[in-house]
């Protein structure tokens, strides 16, 4: 049973409608909240943001390669993503550095240090040791000049850098050595402790019993005042490890050390389980805490090597200038279809509105991130669009001369461009693809989104040359206006309906 063109019709008016209606600003006709979460996602050159230029920086020993890079920026795109960043960009430049954009970003210093900072995050035993929080030691996994290469282990897991004193508190009524040390209260002042690689402290080597890597799960929650604290989670193996060594030495001390500088130590009140939480950060840095905890540690420590801001005020121009030739290009093409292939090309025009509504829907519900490149690749795929149209339509005015009926000339003018049509975006689709595997590969998600853009560019305008175009011009056939040849660019009458192929 065939399609005809007038249900054909309302099944074009139903998605332009539903795409005009995504692609207005979400606060316009926001129905039942659907599009709160529906908005054009902007890169950091349209809305302006931080972007920063990290550099290997190994110990002596570690080689630094492409897999060690590669895990280095899975690992801060983790963390990028725990900031709640949309659009970021993190990819790697040569051997070596990683550049990271974060686009929207309110606070750059704290985004930075979030981004950059590889500690070592430990749970020791002090063996009888007295230690006061801001000492320096050594534990089994090392002293401070064995800092870098801890940091650029699996083992070691970033903290907050700054982070005031934290204790291990047990969840529900497990006791705990909260009450027991004044370090462990929430809101004591506890000094900022720097970690140096530089320091030479003497004494024991302290017992490491838990090591970052081994908490499975870190949160923000609150403690019984409803301060924030960190909550956490540890391994099977390490809760084991951790009652075994709490419920062993109950009226101990114990220390909790970040790069080897102690920041808490707590006298243990009972044992201790596979839940607890740390307290003492302010609410900053609890949620610094959680991100890093979560996120893992950096394979190889970083240092900053340039950090700019990019002012929303650029990026504000970058968007009104690529508008504006958005604008100007779509009004040129108009015009130059409308003079050259006159009601044909009048109606694609209209095809051209209702791609262009059904693209930046697509954008705003995939979604897709906006930047200088990918907006480059949109005005592209009109071009694209504006090529399908082109080979039909010259291929209607052969078929009309030639003495054709409008109807057998407009279905052969779409078969026999069809064929073109189909290998040129095919052809161009395959391209987009490579160009996405390519910029995932490297790195550069500039790449990816214009290969993105026009990839989705492409997909839609062959829907609206071959299905909406061909429906409009379908519905034109018994309309009186549309029997006078020069409207189609031709001279010559149509042929009897009766015409053959």
């Amino acid at each position: 049973m065939s399609i005809r063109p007038q249900q054909t019709l309302v099944f074009i008016v139903i998605i332009t409608l539903l795409a005009t209606w995504i692609s207005l600003p979400s606060s316009v006709l926001n129905i039942g909240g659907f599009k709160d979460d529906v908005y054009a996602h902007q890169g950091l050159d349209l809305q302006g943001g931080l972007q920063v230029l990290l550099e290997a920086n190994p110990p002596a020993g570690q080689d630094v390669d492409s897999e060690t890079m590669n895990g280095t920026r899975d690992t801060i795109e983790r963390r990028v993503n725990g900031l709640g960043v949309s659009e970021p960009l993190i990819q790697t430049r040569g051997d070596d550095q990683i550049i990271v954009e974060l686009p929207g970003v309110e606070d750059p210093e704290q985004a930075v240090r979030v981004v950059q900072q590889t500690a070592l995050l430990e749970i020791v035993d002090p063996a009888g040791t007295s230690v006061q929080p801001g000492q320096t030691v050594i534990t089994s996994l090392g002293g401070p000049a064995d800092l870098a290469a801890a940091g650029a282990t699996p083992d070691a897991t970033p903290i907050a850098d700054g982070t005031p004193g934290v204790s291990p508190v047990a969840v529900g009524a497990t006791p705990v050595a909260a009450d027991a040390s004044p370090a462990a209260t929430p809101g004591t002042p506890v000094a900022e402790v720097i970690p140096s690689p530089s320091a030479t402290p003497e004494g024991p080597v302290l017992t490491t019993i838990i090591r970052g890597s081994e908490i499975s799960d870190a949160y923000v929650t609150t403690n019984q005042i409803g301060a924030p604290v960190v909550g956490f989670e540890l391994s099977d193996e390490a809760a084991d490890r951790f009652f075994d060594f709490t419920s062993s030495h109950i009226g101990s001390q114990m220390a909790i050390v970040v790069d080897k500088v102690v920041i808490s130590a707590p006298v243990i009140n009972g044992a201790i389980s596979n839940q607890g939480i740390i307290e003492g950060p302010t609410a900053q840095g609890v949620q610094d805490l959680v991100v890093q905890l979560r996120s893992g540690s950096l394979e190889v420590p970083l240092s900053v090597v340039s950090s700019r801001t990019v002012g929303p005020t650029l990026g504000q121009e970058s968007l009104d200038r690529s508008l504006i030739a958005g604008i100007v290009g779509l009004t040129i093409v108009a015009i130059f279809m409308i003079i050259y292939y006159r009601l044909p090309g009048l109606l694609s025009v209209v095809a051209l509105l209702i791609y262009t509504a059904l693209t930046f829907a697509l954008f705003k519900l995939i979604p897709v991130t906006l930047t200088l490149a990918g907006i480059a690749g949109f005005i592209l795929s009109i071009g694209m669009a504006v090529d399908a149209n082109v080979l039909i339509f010259a291929r209607l005015k052969e078929e009309l001369r030639i003495g054709r009926s409008l109807r057998n000339g407009i279905e052969a003018g779409f078969n026999h461009a069809w064929p073109s049509i189909r290998d040129s975006n095919i052809s161009t689709m395959i391209t987009c693809a490579i160009l996405y595997w390519f910029g995932n590969f490297s790195g550069a998600s500039i790449i990816t989104g214009f290969a993105l853009t026009l990839f989705i560019g492409v997909a839609v305008s062959m829907f609206t040359a071959i299905i909406v175009t061909r429906t409009f011009l379908r519905l034109l056939i018994n309309a009186q206006v549309a029997q006078d040849p020069s409207l189609f660019g031709v001279e010559t009458r149509f042929g009897d309906a009766g015409t053959a192929d």
